[in-house]
């Protein structure tokens, strides 16, 4: 991975909280992803599952999230190799 897509990881797992749930919105953006493919990996496996906050509300937690940014950023490293 190049310099930028480590600064660019280390800017990412920054604009997280410390701790605690985000929404499916932050998630979305901060992967560069759309809501299709995020869903569609979680069924798959891929991506962690959700936390259900109440009947209508999901969400995920933050460590969840940024150990998929570690797991995809060592991937992408890998395979630049």
């Amino acid at each position: 991975m190049s310099v930028f897509g480590e600064v660019m990881n280390n800017e990412i797992c920054h604009a997280l909280p410390a701790e605690g749930f985000v929404r499916l919105p932050v998630v979305i953006k901060i992967l560069g992803i759309g809501k299709t493919t995020w869903w569609s990996g979680i069924r798959k496996g891929r991506f962690p599952k959700a936390v259900k906050l109440g009947p209508r509300t999901s969400a995920w937690r933050v460590e969840d999230i940024r150990a998929l940014i570690s797991k995809l950023t060592e991937n992408s490293r890998n395979a630049a190799l």
